[in-house]
């Protein structure tokens, strides 16, 4: 090989493309992700990659890059995944530009800096040095960067669609390092291997309406309100599979205080219903444990002087593998008691994501490339409470796992949230983790 630059060397690079990346609002609607995915591949094709070896895949208003890294053809290829795409930002709302990224107190902000801008760019500006370190792999390296990840995943299913013959799916927006709350020391890595089914529910109520001056019994906003109230005090029944039970386990060997003992407790005894309420209270942890539905928007009434004639609510559930999104539905509906209210599946179909198994080869290479880093944290693997890229291609047959490669505060980053933010060794830290990691899977 050619010289082999380090991370240091490629972090100048990265921290440029990253401040454009962030730079460019690549929300539903504003038409700018193909503006990302063609700065990014023309990043590629300086960095070495031919142009017939990059796409842009345009769908709709968004797109998908795919750049393949080709390799001896010795078996099927790597697939490398990631999204383009950000949950909106209101300027307003934020204390700095959620489009400017900045660096303060050691982190880096902005939308998308965690969820999940860097990883991407962290992705191309390593495939980036493996051409210029004359990398030749056994296998094709395939990239593959989603566009509507945050939204309709239709750039997803148009990717599976089409690189679903593969060894395998690196998922650089799941799993990952956990850092202890306190001192900051790492807590333990997962390896995501399975994660819940995404289905949204519409709850609908219909009245006759009329003129607010005569209020009758029968209004759908009342009768609106009072479901909400009871889909807000139900709780699904608590779960747990192999994945789950070693990731709590693990979790809470290195969790202190009443939480750790309660994950330690109910990975032993899943029926401890103590141990479950304790873990259900923490917003980080109650998706491992349960299926979770919980109330995302509300609709109601046409006119500000009329009766409603109509309200919905969305539900947006995430529920756990092996349960049927059929039995969540008739669960709701008995929450609900309201024989005249609808409940209705919303577009598009819920996905089934089968656990992935658990290759030793992937298991290794995650494994060496965290001890390099910090020697002895245990890797695990692990579920993921929210939907990603890989449940397309686990549908489709491809194994997939999540391997992010930052390490975080629990409820640390506000991915999705206000004031977005990363630890800012974590891009220089991802750019090691990546190179390694390919290295050892592809050589």
């Amino acid at each position: 090989m050619a010289h082999a630059s380090t991370a240091s060397e490629a972090l100048h690079e990265t921290m440029g493309m990253l401040k454009h990346a962030i730079s460019i609002h690549t929300v539903e609607g504003e038409h700018q992700v193909p503006v990302l995915a063609a700065y990014l591949a023309d990043k590629l094709k300086a960095g070495g990659f031919a142009a017939g070896d990059i796409e842009i895949i345009p769908v709709g208003e968004t797109a998908a890059l795919v750049a393949r890294y080709r390799g001896t053809g010795e078996g099927k290829p790597i697939l490398l995944s990631g999204h383009m795409d950000v949950v909106a930002a209101n300027r307003k709302d934020w204390t700095r530009d959620p489009f400017t990224l900045v660096e303060e107190n050691g982190y880096l902000y902005g939308r998308g800096s965690a969820d999940m801008k860097t990883a991407a760019v962290v992705l191309v500006e390593t495939l980036i040095r493996l051409k210029r370190e004359g990398f030749k792999p056994r296998h094709d390296l395939i990239l593959l960067l989603s566009g509507d990840e945050e939204t309709a995943m239709a750039s997803t299913r148009e990717l599976a669609k089409r690189y679903h013959d593969a060894e395998f799916l690196l998922n650089a927006d799941a799993g990952g390092g956990t850092l202890d709350p306190a001192t900051g020391k790492p807590v333990v890595y997962e390896i995501q291997a399975a994660e819940k089914t995404y289905a949204d529910f519409q709850i609908g109520l219909t009245s006759p309406g009329g003129h607010s001056s005569e209020p009758t019994a029968d209004n759908a906003i009342y009768r609106l309100a009072r479901i909400i109230d009871r889909v807000a005090a139900y709780q699904f029944p608590p779960m747990i599979n192999q994945i789950t039970r070693a990731s709590l386990h693990a979790t809470g060997t290195h969790t202190p205080g009443p939480l750790g003992a309660a994950m330690i407790r109910f990975a032993a005894h899943p029926d401890d219903a103590a141990a479950a309420a304790t873990i259900s209270a923490d917003p980080a942890y109650v998706g491992q444990i349960r299926t979770t539905c919980v109330a995302t928007m509300l609709n109601g009434g046409h006119a500000l002087n009329a009766l409603p004639q109509s309200a919905s609510l969305n539900v947006n559930c995430r529920i756990f593998p092996g349960t049927p999104v059929a039995s969540v539905r008739d669960t709701l509906i008995k929450v609900i008691d309201d024989k005249s209210a609808s409940v209705t599946v919303l577009p598009p179909p819920p996905v089934d994501s089968p656990a992935s198994p658990l290759r030793q080869d992937v298991i290794a290479a995650v494994t060496d490339a965290v001890h390099q880093r910090f020697p002895g944290v245990e890797v695990v693997p692990g579920m993921s409470a929210g939907a990603s890229d890989s449940m397309y291609f686990r549908n489709a047959g491809v194994p997939s796992y999540g391997v992010d490669a930052a390490f975080t505060k629990p409820d640390d980053t506000f991915a999705h949230g206000l004031n977005e933010k990363l630890p800012a060794s974590e891009v220089e830290a991802g750019l090691e983790f990546w190179h390694r990691v390919l290295v050892q899977l592809a050589k």
